[in-house]
């Protein structure tokens, strides 16, 4: 009776295990008909360089490798990389994935695909190869639109709106790793509007789908068989796919597209300042409610925000709309804005929050910041306070470089406070505790009154660059 009674426990038990699989397999989604439909809109780019000169036998020590006998030339190949050879520059070389996004054959891949290529080839689901045109690219967001001539009829792509993703997603990415036509993988959105490094104006969205070279310029498509992202950037420690891939918003580049297309160029907006994360200790120092918005560390002179009455020490919490809930949601929103546009914006500003509207002005290409000068030209005055450092006025030379009228020089760090959050000799010190410092006296002044076992701010411009730091004195 007992055999009989574990039988039926087993046997329940299994059924239920069934069950639980059929369920789960259900729930798993099915991209046959995706791929089948999107495949032939699909493409392959590859890139010609023409050699700029003929490699010499020898090349850095090297000997001949052509002479050589085969076992010999294997062995070099491996230890010694040579330069290409004339016949290897000029043959046409994989390095991406694109995808046709209208029936006239306007291809969209990434501009690292394509970058310093003399000659672009694309080749079709169809095995179909062609030169294509560079219509335009845009560094900034690693785009770029191509144009071939293939008829009126392509197979197209859908267009969806990256907006609308949400981490948890399921997504699928088509493209040519290692150069394996019309590879499809499969992963679900990890996070939305990532920034990376360098990379301040694309909101990146993260996937673990998997990337790997020849995917970049493919696309992400949801599963509504729509593309969403473009897949751009993988990061990893060994050149292979660790399960963090990254990939353009499609709101990001069709805007970009349509830029390109009007004018073959792309404009962004820009305000003119430097920002910074406002983390536990800042928000504190600001009597903050929450870490939240971005510091302004930074303002650009007769820049947009300059002329508009933003002020060095504001935290913008809203720009047009949107709450700014990380430093890096700004750069972001600001870009999406034309040049020449109004946009309002919500800032903390001594306590209180204030609207203030402004023109928003384009991206320079180019953002120099003037650098110090010297800082044994300036007359000596130590001080004797409680952050430890010795400062010296602004010579005329460092307020003409810097554009800046008030401030101290740091001259020397000794052991405290100061040394404790990276203060160097050269750093000039313009804001204490949320306080303009105009001279060496006021600087004196306002350390004196430093309060105790609470953040303090300090507002320190280093190699022409601002940002504030906090510390904490003791009794």
């Amino acid at each position: 009776m007992l055999s009989v009674r574990r039988w039926v426990v087993a046997t329940a038990g299994a059924a239920l295990l069934g069950w639980q699989s059929m369920v789960l397999a259900v729930d798993l989604p099915d991209f046959t008909e995706l791929v089948e439909e999107a495949s032939p809109a699909i493409v392959n780019i590859s890139t010609k360089q023409n050699a700029s000169a003929t490699p010499t036998a020898g090349a850095q020590g090297m000997p001949d490798l052509e002479g050589m006998p085969p076992l010999f030339r294997e062995f070099f190949e491996r230890s010694f990389p040579q330069s290409p050879s004339p016949r290897e520059h000029s043959a046409p070389q994989s390095l991406g994935s694109g995808f046709i996004i209208s029936k006239d054959g306007y291809v969209l891949t990434n501009n690292h695909v394509i970058a310093d290529a003399d000659e672009i080839y694309v080749r079709l689901s169809d095995r179909r190869e062609m030169e294509a045109k560079l219509i335009g690219a845009d560094p900034r967001s690693d785009l770029a639109l191509l144009k071939i001539e293939a008829g009126d009829d392509l197979p197209v792509v859908k267009i969806g709106k990256s907006a609308d993703l949400k981490p948890g997603e399921w997504v699928l990415a088509i493209g040519s790793p290692f150069g394996f036509d019309y590879s499809v993988t499969q992963g679900i959105v990890s996070a939305k509007g990532r920034s990376l490094p360098n990379e301040n104006y694309v909101p990146f969205i993260q996937t673990d789908v998997a990337i790997n070279p020849g995917n970049s310029g493919g696309p992400l498509f949801n599963l509504d068989g729509e593309v969403v992202g473009i897949n751009s950037q993988i990061f990893t420690r060994s050149g292979g796919f660790m399960g963090l891939s990254f990939a353009i918003p499609m709101d990001v580049a069709m805007d970009v597209v349509e830029q390109i297309k009007a004018t073959g160029s792309v404009q962004r907006g820009w305000l003119g300042v430097v920002i910074q994360e406002v983390n536990k200790d800042l928000a504190e120092s600001f009597e903050l409610p929450k870490p939240a918005g971005a510091l302004v560390a930074q303002i650009m002179p007769s820049g947009p925000a300059d002329k508009g009455g933003l002020k060095v020490g504001d935290v913008i919490m809203e720009f047009n709309g949107q709450e700014i809930s990380r430093s890096s949601d700004l750069p972001h929103a600001v870009g999406r804005v034309r040049p020449g546009s109004e946009a309002s914006m919500v800032v903390m500003r001594d306590k209180s929050r204030k609207t203030l509207t402004m023109t928003i002005g384009s991206l320079p290409e180019d953002d120099s910041v003037a650098a110090l000068g010297d800082v044994e030209s300036a007359a000596p005055a130590t001080t004797d306070n409680r952050l430890g450092v010795s400062v010296v006025e602004l010579s005329a030379e460092q307020k003409k470089n810097l554009d800046i009228h008030t401030g101290v020089v740091v001259r020397e760090v000794t052991k405290g406070p100061g040394a404790m959050v990276g203060l160097r000799a050269g750093d000039i010190i313009t804001n204490l505790d949320n306080q303009s410092v105009d001279s060496v006296s006021s600087f004196e002044s306002i350390a004196k009154k430093l309060p105790s076992n609470r953040s303090v701010s300090m507002r320190v411009i280093r190699q022409g660059r601002a940002s504030y730091i906090t510390f904490r004195l003791s009794e």
